[in-house]
């Protein structure tokens, strides 16, 4: 007894000796601060970027373990000050960008890095539409490690995806709507009344987790409020333009009622554009194989059924247990799309103007839908124009769990977000 006591202090020790900080990393809001060279600004959570000409503004907010603003929302306010105090003849697009496991808002992190080349790409996305908009930029760090040492970090999966959805409560929601809110204000302040800004919302992991968390209740409520009335039918709004999970760690039992809800309405408007796109490497082990592991311990005493439907013609059975431990992109049932290489190589490298004016709105279920380099074929599980889809992803496309800045993947995710809206096409 002895012994098993010595050696549970020892490694209660070492994990209380090992604990990832638990402070705001990004903790000056006075002002914005212009990066001159790398690092200059890293503790700064307004700034001001430009990557080989390409000029962009970065701002960070961090949210806690318990799914609380870091700094009793001094960063958020800052971020929303500095978004207001744009000019309004200077459209913006807003990016937002929420971690998974193993990263947070430090200076260096290589999900931080990878998140400003893109945001520097997009200043150049709408150049075919001669449209000048401003780039902003907006990184959600929390604690995606509990623990810092290799290996024995591994085992704060479960730590980590409670976490992920306390990060995904009220803070997050309030995060994303008022962004929301700018966004919408300012396009109805425009003198031509055109929906000039953009917001996209993009999570990766456990960061999907939380985003799905923070919008799923939303993307339903106004589902119901926006839906099929008797014979007729409204556009479906969601949050923001977009919500993009990028090979999301969470159960495919979440998804379902959202999947169930919007296969209750047979009819779409031909303008219904997406609002939800869930993208899962069919190669990513991480979710494929290590995450049913995990939630095999969570769910021994869970209750589970069948769920058959047969709503519109298409019938759907599956089980609640498989589920309940299935990785949503890796769930059959509830997968809706595959995005693949292109076949067709006279299609390859189209112009970007071409590719989001024509080929969206999607063609019929059995037509692919080109996006230059890639596209998108739907498996006919769901209507036409449903505007959640769950895709799964070629390896080509997207190599494994972390490799998710691939050029084809930001060219695909840009142009059904932005331009797919895009009213001036």
């Amino acid at each position: 007894m002895r012994n098993i006591s010595i050696l549970t202090v020892l490694i209660a020790t070492l994990f209380l000796s090992s604990c990832a900080s638990n402070k705001t990393l990004r903790y000056k809001t006075d002002e914005t601060c212009i990066v001159k060279e790398q690092g200059s600004c890293s503790e700064s959570a307004i700034q001001k970027h430009n990557i080989n000409g390409n000029e962009f503004s970065l701002g960070f907010v961090e949210i806690d373990d318990q799914g609380q603003f870091r700094d009793n929302r001094e960063q958020l306010n800052a971020l929303i000050k500095e978004l207001e105090n744009t000019p309004k003849d200077e459209p913006l697009i807003i990016s937002v960008f929420v971690h998974g496991w193993h990263h947070n808002a430090k200076e260096g992190d290589a999900n931080i890095e990878s998140f400003k080349d893109s945001l520097a790409k997009l200043t150049s996305v709408y150049e075919p539409f001669k449209i000048k908009r401003k780039v902003f930029g907006v990184y959600v760090g929390w604690r995606g490690d509990s623990v810092t040492v290799d290996y024995l970090n591994e085992l704060t999966f479960w730590d980590r995806k409670n976490t992920a959805g306390n990060v995904g409560h009220v803070g997050l929601s309030e995060l994303l709507l008022k962004l929301e809110k700018v966004k919408n204000e300012r396009n109805e302040a425009e003198s031509k009344g055109k929906d000039r800004n953009r917001l996209a919302i993009i999570g990766h992991s456990f960061g999907a987790a939380a985003v799905y968390q923070a919008t799923a209740q939303v993307m339903a409520s106004r589902f119901m409020l926006s839906g099929q009335k008797g014979d007729d039918t409204k556009t479906i709004k969601g949050i923001g333009d977009l919500v993009v999970l990028i090979n999301p760690a969470f159960e495919a039992i979440r998804f379902a009622p959202l999947f169930d809800l919007a296969q209750s309405q047979c009819k779409y408007e031909l303008s219904q554009k997406p609002k939800l796109v869930i993208l899962t490497s069919e190669t990513d082990t991480a979710t494929k194989t290590l995450f049913p592991i995990g939630r095999f311990f969570s769910t021994i005493f869970e209750m589970h059924g069948e769920v058959k439907r047969n709503d519109c013609g298409l019938p759907i059975i599956y089980s609640e247990s498989k589920a309940d431990k299935t990785a949503v992109g890796h769930f059959e049932p509830l997968i809706t799309h595959k995005l693949i290489p292109v076949t067709n190589k006279t299609q390859t490298g189209r112009p970007f103007k071409r590719v989001a004016c024509d080929d969206w709105p999607p063609q019929k279920n059995e037509e692919p839908i080109n996006f230059g380099n890639t596209e998108l074929i739907s498996l006919g599980k769901t209507v036409e124009r449903n505007p959640y889809l769950n895709i799964k992803v070629d390896k080509k496309i997207i190599s494994d769990h972390n490799q998710i800045y691939d050029k084809d993947l930001l060219d695909f995710i840009q142009v059904i977000t932005y331009a797919a809206t895009e009213p001036e096409c």
